[in-house]
């Protein structure tokens, strides 16, 4: 019995020494714990002597230059810009009958407009005033493409002879020239010529059954724009309108404002030129008249549609007349047909169009090179007819929007005016009256609508 207790007292005594050794560990573990205050060294070792030294590294935008910078931040833009306008040229390739039909309708009603509310000045109702302006504008043009078809065939056997008789002389002229040509060699030409015909005859067909398609599209085209310019006269307003609404609302009162003088600009650029070009057929005509050129009101009419094309359409179609004097009749009246031409083009060119068209509509000659070459190798003719009054458009909206954000950033300013987009045309090309564009909204774009009663000058 005496060794229970003694046993008793070990176990005692072992469990007493664990107790202390967890309260230790407890407190050690505690003063792990426990935040160590930082205190600074008293002296930093200088690096050994082999050490090498290291710069700091510069901040990765602070090491590229700033110019560097610029261009990269305008180089992903421009890119983006570039997408979305080869998306759109696809869009435009793929359905290109539209729009080409759309733009020739709008052109159309910018010549026809001031016919319209003319007539609606003197009491003639809307929808009157639309039918007949558009009835009477197609059977003019109707009528007019009807003569220079019955010219061309009226003459064509005449004209055939005499270009029969002109190569005759031209292979008179080439026998006894000093470059010794034998009459051999020209009918070896003239074989060659005749085989090349022969040889291609399937493309010719082929090219004959394409022309076929052409012509289906061409009909398609004018049927559209007939509909596009009878309802772009009488509900141009309401499209306007329309358009108006697709804008954002932050900027719908400058593009509001832009609006009309985008529309006066254009109807002045069709209305000049309209002029300009039938002075040009009208005095160019007269000469070949006077000259007895054959065809020559074909040759007028083809002037008249060539200076819808600034620069390139009055080059060819005068250096198709001076061929056609050449091949016709001789030397010496191809030299005075060519002295018509310049004659009349350099009158055009510094008198005519600097007082009809005067500065609404002014274009620098290098944006025209480059507008009506961009134009035609997008859509052919069509795009070089509409590339001039495009970029006279956007002169004149890019120039008002300008003047109208730096109104905005200065309160309590006068609205903007900017020349010469909004100046006044001369008498010949005047701006349409307030019936004839959409005026600028007097009040925040939110509570009202965009445009005036006026309209847009479509109507």
């Amino acid at each position: 019995m005496s060794k229970v207790p003694a046993w008793l007292g070990q176990v005692g005594a072992e469990l007493t020494r664990m107790g202390e050794r967890l309260d230790q560990r407890r407190a050690e573990a505690e003063e792990e714990d426990r935040p160590v205050p930082r205190t600074a060294p008293e002296s930093v070792p200088p690096p050994p002597a082999y050490a090498p030294s290291v710069v700091a590294k510069p901040d990765p935008v602070a090491a590229i230059p700033w110019g560097m910078r610029v261009a990269g931040e305008a180089a992903w833009r421009l890119l983006v810009l570039a997408g979305l306008l080869w998306v759109l040229m696809r869009v435009i390739g793929a359905v290109q009958l539209v729009v080409m039909a759309f733009a020739a309708g709008l052109l159309i009603t910018a010549l026809l407009q001031p016919t319209v509310g003319w007539l609606k000045r003197h009491g003639m109702p809307r929808a009157l005033a639309t039918a007949l302006t558009a009835v009477a504008g197609f059977v003019l043009m109707g009528l007019v493409g009807w003569f220079v078809v019955w010219q061309v065939m009226e003459n064509i056997d005449d004209l055939s002879n005499r270009v029969t008789d002109g190569i005759n002389e031209l292979k008179r002229w080439l026998l006894d020239s000093p470059f010794h040509v034998t009459e051999g060699q020209i009918n070896d030409i003239a074989k060659t010529l005749s085989d090349a015909v022969g040889s291609n005859t399937e493309k010719i067909t082929s090219a004959g059954l394409q022309g076929l398609t052409v012509i289906v599209e061409l009909l398609t085209g004018i049927v559209l724009a007939m509909f596009s310019t009878l309802f772009l006269l009488y509900d141009g307003r309401k499209i306007w309108h329309w358009t108006l609404k697709l804008v954002p609302a932050q900027a719908r009162e400058g593009v509001a404002g832009a609006g009309p003088r985008a529309w006066r600009t254009l109807t002045a650029y069709v209305r000049g030129t309209v002029l300009v070009a039938l002075i040009d057929a009208l005095f160019i005509g007269l000469g070949l008249y006077f000259l007895n050129v054959p065809l020559a009101v074909p040759l007028a009419v083809f002037i008249f549609l060539g200076a819808f094309i600034p620069l390139v359409g009055a080059l060819v179609s005068g250096a198709l007349a001076v061929v056609v004097a050449l091949v016709t009749q001789d030397v010496f009246t191809a030299l005075m047909v060519l002295c018509v031409v310049l004659g009349v083009q350099q009158i055009e060119g510094h008198v005519l169009q600097p007082f009809i068209l005067g500065r609404a509509v002014r274009v620098h000659p290098l944006a025209v090179v480059l507008s009506v070459a961009i134009g035609s190798l997008v859509a052919g003719i069509g795009g070089a007819v509409v590339a001039v009054p495009l970029v006279a458009v956007t002169n004149t909206v890019v120039g008002y929007l300008r003047a109208y954000s730096a109104e905005q950033a200065l309160p309590d300013s006068p609205a903007p005016d900017p020349a010469p987009s909004a100046s006044p045309a001369p008498a010949s090309s005047s701006a349409p009256s307030s019936e004839e564009a959409p005026q600028a909204p007097a009040v925040a774009p939110a509570a009202r609508p965009a445009t005036a009663e006026a309209g847009d000058g479509r109507e």
